[in-house]
């Protein structure tokens, strides 16, 4: 009897190693880099908050491929760029939308992920520029200047806004110690503004944002406006910010505004099927018509593989290759 408790203990240890020997749940492939998981997994897309441009357009992204294809998206909520880096690390998402000033950042270790480089990531492809929208509800309040001693939501904890206005701050001579900050979504931004909690806000998604086109409903929105000397005094230091205008009737306000953008860019973690980034990029550009958002009409192939400094995902650098366009790999 023994003998055939000792013979079943054994048993049972072996199957339980070989159990331990196959793929983790998490999806961890750290011991297996390069090696891209099956085809046909849910993916994850870590987008934004849900009154920006990233869950907005993100979920219309996921819905269509999911529908059109074998791959199937799912858009998730979250505090923006960082976050969904950092998600992206975790496995919790594999998917996310990201500015492309905070892309750099993170491949490279520095500003928000200083001396923690995110390298096990790719590029997707590059949508579309989002402008850094300076929103307020006072006329008196024209410049960036003005801000000084004001109440300003510099964006959520997690999102890239934050450094977005820490540039453009910087541009004009101030720091976060000039203003009175308060960390906040875009939409929690536009509660704070209509109930007179903060004087401005940084919203820095493409326009129009959702959140931004609410509040203008109802009340008289003002852009503030940055001026020639300043841009070129923020590129010097920050040659990824692009000059933009947003047109005077994207939220009714009295004049076009000038500012400056980023590019919004969906990354992918390496280990995900080439098949399943592929039919991602092939869906959408093959549709761009069909794609029921405002910031469709900015597709353009060119631009999506336009990133120099971070490589394309391999089944995203199969699609550009058929159009005849040659994108770096890993």
């Amino acid at each position: 009897m023994k003998k055939l408790s000792a013979l079943l203990l054994a048993l049972v240890m072996v199957f339980g190693l070989v159990g331990c020997g196959g793929t983790s749940t998490d999806g961890d492939t750290s011991g297996d880099e390069g090696t891209s998981t099956a085809s046909g997994q849910e993916l994850k897309f870590a987008t934004g908050g849900d009154q920006g441009t990233y869950y907005g357009f993100g979920t219309v992204l996921a819905q269509y491929v999911t529908s059109n294809t074998d791959t199937k998206v799912t858009a998730v909520v979250s505090n923006g760029s960082q976050d969904n880096v950092e998600q992206m690390d975790l496995n919790t998402a594999q998917m996310g939308f990201v500015q492309s000033d905070v892309m750099s950042y993170a491949y490279n270790g520095q500003r928000l992920f200083e001396g923690m480089p995110v390298e096990n990531f790719s590029t997707v492809a590059a949508l579309y520029m989002e402008q850094v929208q300076i929103v307020t509800l006072d006329p008196n309040i024209k410049s960036v200047a003005d801000l000084k001693g004001k109440n300003v939501s510099i964006g959520s904890s997690g999102s890239g806004v934050y450094y977005n206005a820490l540039d453009i701050l910087g541009a004009y001579g101030l720091t976060e110690a000039d203003i009175t900050p308060t960390f906040q979504s875009f939409g929690d931004s536009v509660d704070a503004l209509q109930d007179g909690k903060i004087d401005a806000a940084f919203v820095v998604a493409g326009a129009p944002t959702t959140a931004v086109t609410s509040l203008a409903t109802s009340r008289d929105v003002y852009l503030i406006s940055l001026d020639e000397e300043h841009i070129a005094k923020l590129k010097e230091t920050s040659p990824y910010y692009s000059e933009s205008t947003i047109a005077a009737d994207v939220y009714g306000t009295a004049e076009d505004c000038t500012t400056v953008a980023v590019g919004a860019v969906v990354i992918v973690r390496d280990d995900v099927a080439e098949q399943d980034v592929y039919n991602f990029v092939s869906a959408i550009y093959e549709n761009i018509d069909s794609l029921s958002h405002d910031k469709a009409g900015e597709l353009d192939l060119a631009f999506a593989a336009s990133v120099t400094d971070i490589p394309y995902h391999p089944g995203a650098a199969k699609y550009f290759a058929e159009k005849g366009i040659e994108v770096p790999t890993k």
